[in-house]
């Protein structure tokens, strides 16, 4: 039998796996927050304007994950400044869970920034999605104090790369 493998590569935030990705992921999280499953409508209202146009090059990238060929997760790097990136969009979908991806794609990530020219990594978090902050913790990233403000921000992290 084949072994399945996990394929990470740059994207554009709108083709239909991205899309859908994101809505995915969008839906993941607000879904969470909200203990209720999102509309339609709350998901679009809460993709527009959120500023993934630059997460594409000089100023970020978008990565997309396929396990098998099929189109499994996502995540972006966002440079601040000069020195630092924002991690942003990480996500699975549940059915490609504990295969091996979220690793994977964070390591496709730091590489990304690194090529973008940052030399520390940063995110922020809520403190109910614990998968993601175990996720975080396991690789080496630590709390940081806050860096920016939101109502979704309950903590950060960083890491140099």
């Amino acid at each position: 039998m084949a072994r399945m493998t996990w394929i990470f590569s740059p994207e554009p935030v709108d083709t239909p796996d991205a899309a859908a990705l994101r809505r995915d992921y969008y839906d993941d999280v607000a879904s969470r927050y909200w203990r209720r499953p999102a509309t339609e409508a709350e998901i679009d209202e809460g993709l527009a304007g959120d500023g993934v146009e630059l997460l594409t090059p000089p100023t970020g990238q978008f990565l997309v994950g396929r396990y098998d060929g099929k189109a499994a997760g996502c995540g972006g790097v966002l440079l601040l400044d000069s020195e630092r990136a924002e991690l942003t969009r990480v996500f699975l979908r549940h059915a490609f869970r504990g295969l091996g991806g979220a690793g994977t794609l964070l390591a496709a990530l730091e590489d990304e920034a690194r090529a973008l020219g940052a030399r520390r990594m940063v995110l922020n978090t809520r403190l109910d999605l614990v998968e993601a902050r175990a996720l975080y913790t396991r690789h080496g990233y630590a709390e940081i104090p806050a860096y920016c403000t939101g109502p979704y921000m309950d903590i950060w992290y960083g890491k140099d790369l």
